[in-house]
């Protein structure tokens, strides 16, 4: 099964060295802290060469601490990978991945809008969200994490995709500018 795969391209080593069952908030701290490796981000997308991976989550943070313990370690070319807990739309352009929560559904427009041209890789939780310009959406069911892409956000960002992480995905869109509105 493609999923399988998944999990060991992005990191399954790191729950079973954990010792932990997979779960729901586990599976996608895993996912989004493995994205970096899998997505590639223009230089452009830092303040400085050395500036932090910055993955932000906007809303409820249910799975802070798994995300928080997913990171620890992590790097990204070189990069420390920071997790942030942003609540003002403003800052939201500092990330350079963005999980927007279940609970920001009715803002979807309102945040996505505040990180367009910004180099920022969107993430959601709700079947609207690649509908309303999100890049990536993640489902639960089946006690598996499944995700969807939605390619002209994420290049509409200035972000390319592995092939690999797209062969994976559920359901690849091409949802353009045009006809989220």
């Amino acid at each position: 099964m493609a999923i399988t795969y998944l999990w060991l391209s992005l990191g399954s080593e790191m729950l079973a060295a954990q010792g932990m069952a997979s779960t729901e908030f586990q599976d996608k701290a895993v996912f989004l802290s493995q994205f970096p490796n899998f997505i590639e981000w223009p230089d452009a997308a830092f303040p400085a060469p050395k500036s932090p991976f910055v993955i932000c989550v906007f809303g409820d943070f249910s799975f802070g601490t798994s995300l928080a313990e997913a990171t620890r370690k992590e790097t990204f070319h070189g990069r420390k990978l920071e997790v942030r807990w942003v609540k003002k739309i403003p800052e939201l352009p500092a990330c350079q991945i963005l999980f927007v929560s279940r609970s920001e559904a009715a803002r979807y427009r309102q945040v996505l809008a505040a990180v367009v041209n910004q180099r920022v890789l969107t993430v959601g939780e709700t079947s609207n969200f690649l509908k309303v310009g999100g890049a990536v959406y993640f489902s639960f069911d089946y006690d598996t994490l499944h995700f969807e892409v939605n390619l002209a956000a994420a290049s509409g960002a200035g972000l390319k995709m592995s092939s690999r992480l797209l062969a994976l995905a559920r359901r690849v869109v091409n949802v353009p500018e045009a006809a989220k509105g």
